[in-house]
């Protein structure tokens, strides 16, 4: 057997991540609720254009729907972290079916309005942004490492499959039962969801979970000082930015290029939705054969065809073909991206900078969506698909400077490596900040790669609490340094020690420890004030 062939063995298959039960059981119900949710959109749009008939209403449906996300995903993602994951998905499904129930019964009671709907609608959105960052950090904890790719890949299938199907069942409960019956659909799907997570295990809260402001500051505090993570936001947004025009403009290249009506435009979807499936269903076996830059190549190459060939074609069945492609293209970037990101996290910050990673992919398409309906209306649909194409392109040329980092090179396992300091004083009377030094006696010919070293710690430390960092050389024998850093508090600095170091962590001080002549020298320097007197 060759390596390749030994490899592709090895590889975890298609429909590898539902053979673990509880996944499958999450990912059946996920797909029922994305369902549902399609479906009440439909209801949603329909009733407004009944009722008022006026675009821009209708349109504020998706604005509803998609604000609430870019407004809560931060805080969603520091509650996540902060809680207990499962009793906080099961509060917030349950709430949502509450509030589903009510907008049936409102509309099949002949009590709804415009400004009800909308506001319905935005309370269910922000149960979409309290779930989302929740949910994709529980994935990492219901599969093996090995199998998060596909994990995620599924995930992409699931939300193609409700895009498929759920207009379709909104349309039909429409036209048979009207469209207070597409919202109880919904409430319907949200209690499966709930099923699903009471099977979920639990994951209850840390011992001292930080305040709730404070989660969020060090969520963005560990985004800034983790490259690794930057890297796969910088290729999130350019990969999204270029490519939400194809959703934005789908419609449009289905009416007016192609001359479709909206079974045509279904038709065109179902094939983005085929090409997901393709994707998700090869993704394992091309990344044992390709790197994740190799991929996203090939993956945007086939996406730019795709959005050319909407721009200058008038012919359905070649439309269709290249949509498949643009769907397969899909689902194995945003796939890689958030495996990546699942990969590289540890499980104390997941959910706020998975949060942070689902800001930048909702904004990146929002914003996208928006500057290509503006230069269609400006120019036109032809040259907005071709500018969108050219851009996305553009964006392969950063990959030399903006590659993917290496998951398998970093492990984000905690690691207990850091000894409980040993204190005279009692740190619960000194509530203010803490100034922690590290001695080091360097050996000789060694300083370059100590220095090398000690870049890592600098972000390491404020990832983990640090407000403040630095490096400073004893002007008396140069072959010692003290690294200081500060923390708001003695409990931050505890919290470093019981849960935030990972095995990545540990290994750079040990690589550390061997440039050095002794043990390094720690200090806990507490903040005092001087007498008045």
């Amino acid at each position: 057997m060759t390596n390749s062939d030994q490899a592709e063995a090895a590889a975890p298959g298609a429909w590898a991540p539902l053979r673990h039960r509880v996944f499958r059981m999450l990912w059946i119900a996920q797909v029922f609720s994305l369902v549902g949710t399609w479906a009440q959109t439909v209801g949603a749009q329909w009733f407004l254009t009944v009722e008022s008939g006026r675009p821009e209403l209708v349109a504020l449906v998706q604005t509803a729907n998609s604000l609430p996300v870019l407004l809560l995903a931060l805080p969603a993602g520091a509650l996540a972290d902060v809680l207990d994951r499962r009793r906080m998905l099961i509060v917030v499904q349950t709430g949502m079916a509450v509030v589903a129930v009510a907008l049936a019964v409102d509309t099949l009671t002949g009590h709804l309005g415009t400004a009800a709907l909308l506001a319905f609608t935005a309370a269910l959105g922000a149960g979409v942004a309290l779930t989302g960052p929740a949910l994709q950090a529980t994935v990492p904890d219901l599969v093996p490492r090995a199998e998060l790719p596909i994990a995620a890949a599924l995930n992409g299938v699931a939300v193609n499959l409700a895009r498929a199907i759920g207009p379709a069942i909104g349309g039909l409960l429409v036209a048979l039962a009207g469209v207070g019956w597409t919202f109880a659909f919904n409430a319907v799907s949200y209690l499966v969801f709930v099923i699903a997570l009471l099977r979920l295990p639990s994951t209850p809260p840390r011992l001292d979970p930080e305040p709730f402001s404070d989660a969020m500051r060090l969520a963005v505090g560990y985004v800034r000082a983790s490259p690794a993570l930057l890297r796969v936001l910088a290729r999130t947004a350019l990969w999204v930015l270029p490519a939400s025009a194809l959703w934005a403009l789908l419609p449009v290249v289905a009416s007016s290029r192609l001359k479709l009506n909206s079974t045509g435009y279904g038709i065109l979807l179902a094939a983005l939705g085929i090409g997901a499936i393709i994707g998700a269903w090869q993704l394992g076996r091309i990344r044992t054969r390709l790197s994740s830059t190799v991929l996203l190549v090939l993956a945007a190459a086939a996406y730019a065809l795709a959005l050319v060939v909407l721009a200058l074609g008038r012919s359905t069945p070649i439309a269709m073909v290249v949509l498949v492609l643009a769907g397969a293209g899909w689902t194995a970037v945003l796939a890689t991206l958030m495996a990546t990101a699942q990969l590289i996290l540890p499980a104390w910050i997941r959910a706020r900078a998975l949060a942070i990673y689902l800001l930048v992919f909702m904004g990146g398409q929002a914003v996208g969506s928006f500057v290509w309906g503006a230069l269609a209306g400006l120019v036109s649909t032809e040259v907005s698909l071709l500018t969108a194409a050219a851009v996305l392109l553009v964006g392969l040329a950063t990959l030399p400077i903006l590659r993917l980092p290496d998951a398998s090179r970093l492990d984000p396992s905690h690691s207990s490596h850091w000894p409980t300091p040993e204190l005279t004083l009692d740190p619960d009377q000194h509530s203010g900040a803490v100034l922690v030094t590290v001695e080091y006696h360097v050996r000789p010919g060694r300083i370059d790669d100590f220095l090398k070293e000690m870049e890592y710690a600098a972000r390491s430390r404020r990832r983990t609490g640090a407000v403040r960092w630095g490096l400073y050389r004893n002007g008396a024998t140069t072959d010692r340094y003290i690294e200081l850093y500060l923390l708001p508090s003695w409990r931050e600095h505890v919290r470093q020690h019981e849960y935030r170091q990972t095995v990545t962590d540990r290994s750079h001080e040990e690589a550390v420890a061997k440039l050095l002549v002794e043990p390094p020298h720690p200090s806990h320097l507490f903040s005092q004030r001087a007498s008045s007197s």
